[in-house]
């Protein structure tokens, strides 16, 4: 059955190694396959019967995910070592991303994990661009707006790490036009010119 990992550094072409800390052998999740259903669907096992969402994507979409940066980081890094599929892990990465962002002036410590699982979800999306695509049996339809860039590249301008904004900004450009600013050149121009 093609389409579901094992976990995220199964995927091929990504660049990841495994997430930090964790060890799969005492996640509860990570040996569950799935089986074919209808129309060759993906069955999952759960506790009330059989799902079609995967443990990644049951994760990716609870309102039971921690309220805390650490609680949260650790919830997501074992996700990411539990099976799903590419967009699974995606929405996972995402979410989270999304939920640190809104943490930010309350637990500003939170940052650190936005800028690294949006790195984490930029390497998933070059190695499986389907997992962001609107369509994937329909590529040109696009990409759906992939919310860990534009966080990541506001947190990097605001840090003043133009360069490594505009290097994000080329990476992302076959995702779409809308993440990066037009005024990110000009930035780079004015720190140049001041440095004369």
């Amino acid at each position: 059955m093609a389409g579901w990992y094992a976990r995220l550094a199964d995927v091929p072409r990504i660049q990841f190694q495994g997430s930090p800390g964790v060890d799969r052998a005492r996640l509860p999740e990570a040996n569950v396959r799935p089986t074919s259903g209808y129309a060759g669907t993906l069955m999952w096992p759960h506790p009330d019967g059989t799902t079609s969402a995967s443990p990644a994507h049951q994760r990716a979409f609870t309102d039971a995910a921690p309220d805390d940066v650490e609680g949260l980081a650790q919830w997501v890094w074992e996700g990411l070592e539990i099976p799903g599929t590419p967009s699974d892990y995606h929405f996972l990465l995402q979410g989270a991303v999304q939920t640190l962002w809104s943490w930010r002036r309350d637990q500003p410590d939170g940052l650190q994990f936005v800028e690294v699982f949006s790195y984490v979800d930029l390497a998933l999306i070059e190695a499986v661009p389907e997992a962001a695509m609107i369509d994937a049996a329909n590529p040109s339809r696009g990409f759906l707006r992939i919310v860990t860039m534009e966080r990541l590249l506001v947190l990097l301008e605001r840090e003043g790490a133009f360069r490594e904004a505009m290097a994000l900004c080329r990476r992302v450009e076959r995702f779409g036009e809308q993440y990066c600013s037009d005024g990110l050149a000009s930035k780079i121009d004015s720190l140049d010119r001041e440095r004369l």
